[in-house]
């Protein structure tokens, strides 16, 4: 990935990624952000997991991403553009749309 991909991965990423790495852990540690998104055999589900990745990458300095770091990012920013266009008519405060996102470190309702 040249620097960029990196550049242009980083700009999205961090505008999209509104929660901060304290408030996403506390998230993730609720029974709300455990049941959302699709589980594999009883498992974690996969939003799960990638919010503890991006809690890894926001604490982590720039210069120390690597290359799978910025895959990871990429992956974040489609994921959450795609299911930002997709938002439900009416309140979202509760519902599996908005705990999804947040999974993904992306507060609809402003992190």
């Amino acid at each position: 990935m040249d620097d960029e991909e990196r550049e242009e991965t980083w700009s999205g990423f961090r505008e999209l990624v509104n929660m901060t790495p304290a408030g996403l852990e506390k998230w993730l540690a609720s029974d709300a952000s455990q049941s959302a998104g699709q589980h594999q055999d009883g498992g974690e589900s996969t939003g799960h997991a990638s919010g503890r990745r991006i809690v890894a990458i926001l604490r982590a300095d720039k210069g120390d991403l690597t290359d799978d770091d910025y895959r990871h990012m990429r992956k974040v920013v489609g994921y959450v553009r795609r299911h930002l266009a997709q938002r439900p008519s009416g309140d979202v405060r509760d519902t599996r749309w908005r705990y999804s996102l947040m999974n993904w470190g992306h507060d609809p309702l402003g992190g």
